[in-house]
């Protein structure tokens, strides 16, 4: 596949990727490789890439936990002291093997030790591969409370190597594909189309499904990198949906919920918020809802969590002077963002997802 061109950065596919990368560390001179990894990528996809890397340098393995509840601050002074330790320089390399947790994490650790040094993205989920490790996003949960600190900088290159989706499970590979479907429902009605029935896609051409999403994405970031103006459209499910999965990570007697899942409901409710603005047709509004049910799980809510779930929104990353912003979707395929929604209509989208 042919390599995609993002503001700063290159994203190469399969087996371009390597030959790209090794060129790039046999140029750019760099003292050593730090390479970052969450318990689970050392275990199953680091034997896999550890023997495509040509180098010379000293390579260190960096392990921390795996989990979203390990996306803090935490880890990441305990990573700047390994790499302090390790003898880590403003020219060393950083390379992230994981899913967005790990780049989200190592992407801020690199850009912020000793001012920033140069970093390579290797997603290895289906949702890192179409999501966290495109656009220059980088950083940590505050607590609950999701990607509140962070900075937005570029990596040297992204790395996507499909053939690590082979050890993901499947609750991981849905949950990446709500990210897929939110760039079908934000910009491309074709694309959304494509996913109308799961059971006729062919799987042997999923990596041009993942392809054409990245091209998505990338898309809406080169237009926008800072999130000004139309970036924005990609928080379309996110509003709610980012309150939702931190109410149930900060709650003991909840499941914790995958990213993906609790997108999902979040696309179904900001959908009925578009349906009721009159901005989405009924019967797109029947066909989001209907589509998304059949691939995931309903979220049962008490009547109790509810008011929490509406109170995290004052968080959300989007609002500006105080004001809730949501980016609701003007028919499938459009969006339409900066748009402020009473609590009496976000309510009623949580009675009509328990129907």
């Amino acid at each position: 596949m042919q390599s995609i061109q993002a503001n700063t950065y290159p994203i190469h596919f399969n087996e371009k990727a390597y030959e790209a990368l090794n060129l790039h560390v046999k140029e750019s001179k760099y003292s050593n490789v730090f390479i970052i990894v969450d318990s689970n990528t050392n275990e199953f996809c680091l034997p896999h890439f550890l023997p495509f890397l040509e180098t010379d340098l000293s390579v260190e393995i960096i392990e921390f936990e795996n989990g979203e509840i390990n996306k803090n601050i935490e880890t990441c002074v305990q990573i700047w002291n390994v790499l302090t330790e390790l003898g880590a320089d403003r020219k060393s390399l950083v390379i992230n093997l994981g899913g967005g947790v790990v780049t989200d994490l190592g992407g801020f650790v690199a850009s912020t030790f000793k001012r920033g040094v140069d970093f390579i993205h290797i997603p290895t989920t289906l949702l890192s591969m179409v999501d966290a490790s495109v656009g220059g996003k980088n950083g940590v949960d505050l607590g609950n409370l999701k990607n509140q600190i962070g900075v937005i900088n570029t990596p040297i290159m992204v790395l996507i190597d499909t053939q690590y989706l082979e050890t993901v499970p499947q609750n991981e590979m849905r949950s990446g594909l709500a990210e897929m479907l939110k760039h079908g429902l934000i910009y491309d009605k074709d694309y959304w189309e494509q996913f109308s029935d799961l059971k006729a896609i062919d799987f042997a051409d999923f990596d041009q499904l993942i392809y054409r999403s990245v091209e998505i994405k990338n898309e809406i970031v080169t237009q926008d990198p800072t999130e000004k103006n139309i970036r924005k459209s990609l928080n379309f499910g996110h509003t709610l949906g980012h309150a939702i999965e931190s109410y149930f990570l900060e709650n003991d007697n909840k499941t914790t919920l995958l990213h993906g899942e609790a997108i999902a409901v979040g696309m179904i409710l900001e959908s009925y918020i578009s349906f009721k603005k009159d901005l989405l047709s009924e019967p797109e509004y029947f066909q989001i809802k209907s589509n998304l049910k059949a691939i995931y799980e309903d979220i049962l809510f008490e009547e109790n969590d509810i008011d929490p779930i509406l109170e995290l929104l004052i968080h959300d990353k989007k609002n500006e002077y105080g004001t809730i912003q949501f980016a609701l979707i003007e028919g499938i395929g459009k969006i339409k963002i900066n748009q402020s929604v009473e609590n009496e209509l976000i309510l009623n989208a949580f009675q009509d997802y328990k129907s």
